[in-house]
């Protein structure tokens, strides 16, 4: 068996993308066949930094984002919902889920990383939003999120309310873009080594054991 390794990955991804959850637990996965520990930081990115604070139906917001047709979309939420599945994480798609504005998701995720809880955070907000289809830019849903990974609520919902974490997300997030990083996923292996959207549980197996011969030699 081979010895377990560590290695540092930061990822660069926002809430409310299917192919951050996606990306991030195929290499999951392939970091437990590697035998591989992975020191994951998340960092924020905003793919719809103006959304508005009502949101905006999902389907709609592609058709006018990205051009999808209704069959597209659809195609695209039972390839996804499927692919969640075989990893082990539901994605619960309906016709009437909203796009929500991820700024405030980002400022708790960034609060929670103080507290060192930062990996809980962004995947039980990957679960509010494509399990349970919750509004993640509401604060008081963001607090009971907190509270359901052992934050302390009242004090999530006062980082919130007062906004003091938004400098430290807006220097991250432009830290980010200008590093080049336009779209998401983007994961830095040992902050050497840049990997961009979802690779496949096969690829980043591959990724690793090059980073594992690279330690060795």
């Amino acid at each position: 068996m081979e010895d377990t390794l560590t290695i540092r990955v930061d990822i660069v991804s926002d809430v409310v993308c299917p192919w951050c959850v996606i990306g991030y637990h195929q290499l999951a996965k392939a970091a437990r066949d590697t035998h591989t520990e992975l020191d994951v930081h998340w960092h924020p990115f905003e793919l719809n930094p103006q959304m508005a604070e009502d949101g905006e139906n999902l389907r709609e917001h592609l058709a006018s984002k990205y051009g999808t047709t209704l069959e597209g979309s659809i195609k695209a939420r039972a390839r996804l919902t499927e692919m969640g599945a075989a990893l082990g994480f539901t994605f619960n798609y309906a016709d009437d889920m909203r796009m929500y504005n991820t700024f405030r998701a980002h400022q708790l995720i960034d609060w929670a990383t103080e507290q060192g809880r930062g990996h809980e955070m962004k995947q039980a907000l990957f679960s509010a939003f494509f399990t349970h289809r919750e509004d993640i830019s509401d604060i008081q849903v963001l607090a009971d999120a907190a509270a359901g990974i052992g934050l302390k609520r009242a004090d999530a919902l006062a980082k919130l309310q007062s906004g003091e974490r938004a400098a430290s997300v807006r220097q991250k997030e432009q830290f980010w873009i200008g590093q080049g990083i336009q779209g998401v996923p983007a994961m830095v292996f040992d902050q050497r080594h840049l990997a961009t959207g979802a690779q496949g549980e096969e690829n980043y197996a591959r990724i690793l054991r090059h980073l594992r011969g690279n330690r060795a030699a």
